[in-house]
């Protein structure tokens, strides 16, 4: 970054975005912004910035996850205050999006949550929006403003491609239909087979593997989704293909959500191996399973897009090597 990027450029961070905001700073070479942010007695959240931002290009790092309410609330907080210093413009780099699940109405008198989030950031001041590997792309349209969807996928391919040769023979497996473009794109890229698991989900907790369509036997399984929730889709895959002959299963997803019962299904799974992203911080959520995990930073990715908004330049050429996000 150039003395007068460093200037006009402001990247501030709420509190689940702090260590993910930092290692975007250290990369782009820019001083974190300075700002306060703390809760009243009853709850209330309350920001302050520390430094003048009128006329400068901000960016507020910010995953909406848990508490996912809490979280929201501050994002809001924060652009609102942003847009009242007089900051000339804002974008809300959201790197995990809550809510995305809800992006349908999948049955009658329920109701479309996600895009009432979009509406609530456009509403709090919001200029242009910054996302990675949203559960469905199409809630980019949700939004009124510009929104820039990142694939943590370039990450995950350089990750393997540093140990292609210590894989061996290896497998792509979709861990449901849903998934297959996604899986197919890695297969390409790492030259390699492809396999999908169709499941039904019969609710929000549990799903039954049905069958295996390809081939594992011998091989080592990669596979590829957004996000790790319960975990319950990714182990029952993981079982399949292992009674199916597989040699190893090792999975990679970009948001480690990790809930109720996740890490311990992942202890008791097959699965040696499980790639998240920091897209989300980890806390003490891995458990006593932290063998397991290894955790890759996409902030390289995301300070790389800041510096292309900044300069208006194409996010998407980020992309062009074949390896790019959900459609």
């Amino acid at each position: 970054m150039t003395a007068s990027d460093r200037e006009h450029i402001k990247i501030f961070a709420g509190r689940a975005g702090r260590d993910l905001a930092a290692s975007m700073c250290e990369h782009l070479d820019l001083p974190m912004g300075q700002s306060t942010s703390s809760e009243f007695p009853d709850g209330e959240i309350f920001v302050k910035l520390d430094e003048d931002v009128r006329g400068r290009d901000c960016f507020v790092v910010q995953p909406t996850c848990q508490p996912v309410n809490d979280s929201l609330i501050e994002l809001l907080v924060y652009i609102d205050c942003l847009r009242r210093a007089s900051a000339k413009r804002i974008t809300a780099v959201i790197p995990y999006f809550g809510y995305a699940r809800q992006d349908r109405k999948d049955e009658g008198r329920v109701p479309i949550t996600a895009k009432m989030v979009a509406n609530l950031v456009t509403a709090a001041g919001a200029d242009r929006v910054l996302c990675m590997d949203l559960h469905a792309a199409q809630i980019q349209g949700f939004f009124d403003i510009p929104v820039d969807h990142l694939s943590a996928a370039p990450v995950f391919v350089e990750h393997f491609l540093a140990s292609r040769e210590a894989l061996r023979e290896i497998v792509v497996v979709s861990p449901d239909v849903g998934n297959v473009k996604v899986a197919n794109m890695y297969a390409t890229v790492l030259g390699c087979d492809m396999a999908i698991v169709d499941k039904r989900r019969q609710s929000g907790t549990e799903v039954v593997v049905k069958n295996l369509i390809g081939d594992v036997d011998g091989r080592t399984v990669l596979m590829f989704d957004d996000m790790i929730s319960t975990a319950g889709t990714v182990c029952e895959a993981a079982r399949l293909v292992k009674e199916n002959g597989a040699n190893d299963v090792v999975v990679s997803a970009t948001h480690p959500v990790l809930v109720g019962m996740a890490m311990e299904r992942i202890a008791d799974s097959p699965i040696s191996r499980v790639n998240v992203c920091d897209t989300i911080p980890a806390g003490d959520r891995f458990g006593g399973s932290e063998d397991k995990i290894t955790v890759l930073s996409v902030a390289k990715l995301l300070g790389e897009a800041v510096h292309r908004i900044h300069h208006d330049q194409s996010v998407s050429a980020m992309f062009r090597t074949g390896v790019g996000t959900k459609r």
